[in-house]
């Protein structure tokens, strides 16, 4: 099993920035690709950005790429989410997720352990 639990959320002016962390533990992240997602109120959850687990191949939606920058540092079983020029759309709880194998997947359902979530707030 792998526990993962993020943290780095908060409110944040329109144009601000944020930095998103996920820590693994138990497991850890050895041979996994991992990925961020966002839910919105009243919508499903949403794919953002995924890594390999080499760090050599990555993903992103449409709606971040450009300002949004996944990273890992594996000797700290931890992923990154650094997210520049936040709009208000991007208010949303951001999950990590990881998965049992290395290729970079956008479908929630190829990902096997989640964390809990934490909130980004962005104001206009």
């Amino acid at each position: 099993q792998v526990q993962l639990v993020e943290s780095g959320g908060g409110l944040v002016q329109a144009g601000g920035s944020l930095r998103l962390s996920c820590a693994a533990s138990g497991r850890t992240f050895s041979g996994s690709a991992v990925g961020w997602f966002r839910q919105a109120p009243g919508k499903q959850r949403e794919f953002v950005a995924t890594l390999n687990w080499a760090g050599t191949n990555t993903y992103y939606a449409d709606s971040v790429k450009g300002r949004f920058t996944i990273s890992r540092d594996n000797t700290k079983n931890t992923v990154y989410l650094q997210m520049n020029s936040l709009k208000p759309e991007d208010t949303a709880i951001y999950y990590c997720a990881a998965r049992r194998s290395q290729g970079v997947v956008t479908s929630t359902r190829a990902y096997n352990y989640w964390g809990q979530g934490t909130q980004v707030t962005v104001s206009s």
